[in-house]
């Protein structure tokens, strides 16, 4: 079994600023991290790799300045890393990067078949949670987002599956390999790496692949020319000025209805809205 997972350095949230004047993003001096989500994906791949035997191979595309992002993947058990960097790919948006990525990994399957694709829900960066299914559309995967839990694979019959959480409960899916899998968050924890892989990782020589070794059929379609996606403002949201109200109730039913009635009259629409989800579940329960 031959594992992917795509993984993104992106600044800490917890320190970016937006530039008061220019509205833009500051991201000098801003300490870079792996995509938190994108953990949850390794973690399950590596799971994988104990249950199976599975080779994992960590991809990511960026900067050279990405490679502390990939040497951080390896100490925790990942065997292969490859960083896909090129001039020609900078300022993609999503649009141009799952082109370069999918790019990439069918290269890779060229020499090992690919089983299966992780990505993380979506970047604490960019929040458009567009990149897995984009690869997944052009590379013909079955596609299975927003994943909580692997239930089962059967490697013979080729099929896995998995629970995805939707609205109002948690779909049970099968489906054939290869897929693609994006993870939601608090599906497990990453694991505490082995002294023997924190070893291997600081000897492993990185791969990095230009756009011409990733097989990028056109070049034209990566970075600022193949995306289509304009950023007019970033801005930081004024901070609230409203006071919180208290709520009072001489005893806890009276405290409970007045806040129910706070919040419906704050949200006109609300009560409709539940009394409307509460009639579907009961047909649904009673059919």
């Amino acid at each position: 079994m031959h594992v992917v997972v795509c993984i993104k350095q992106v600044p800490d949230s917890a320190q970016i600023r937006v530039h008061p004047v220019t509205n833009t993003i500051m991201r000098q001096g801003v300490p870079t991290i792996i995509n938190p989500y994108d953990l949850f994906a390794l973690e399950e791949a590596l799971r994988l790799k104990d249950q199976f035997g599975a080779k994992v191979t960590v991809l990511t595309m960026g900067p050279k300045m990405a490679d502390p992002a990939l040497r951080k993947a390896l100490p925790f058990g990942a065997d292969e890393a490859i960083l896909l960097t090129d001039r020609a790919f900078a300022g993609s948006d999503t649009l141009a990067t799952s082109y370069a990525l999918s790019s990439a990994i069918a290269k890779i399957g060229q020499t090992e078949p690919i089983d299966i694709v992780f990505c993380g829900k979506q970047t604490i960066d960019g929040d458009t949670a567009q990149v897995g299914p984009g690869i997944a559309t052009r590379l013909n995967l079955q596609q299975l987002t927003y994943v909580s839990k692997i239930v089962s694979i059967d490697k013979g019959a080729r099929q896995i599956v998995v629970h995805r959480r939707a609205e109002g409960g948690v779909q049970v899916l099968r489906t054939s390999l290869p897929c693609l899998i994006t993870m939601l968050e608090d599906t497990n924890h990453i694991r505490f790496g082995t002294m023997d892989d924190a070893f291997r990782a600081a000897r492993y020589q990185l791969t990095e692949w230009s756009a011409t070794d990733a097989g990028v059929p056109d070049v034209a379609q990566c970075g600022l020319r193949g995306s289509p996606t304009v950023v007019k403002k970033v801005f930081a949201p004024s901070a609230k000025t409203v006071k919180a109200s208290p709520i009072a109730g001489e005893t806890p039913d009276a405290l409970a209805k007045t806040l129910i009635d706070t919040v419906f009259t704050a949200h006109p629409g609300l009560q409709e809205d539940l009394e409307n989800q509460i009639a579907i579940s009961t047909q649904g329960a009673s059919s």
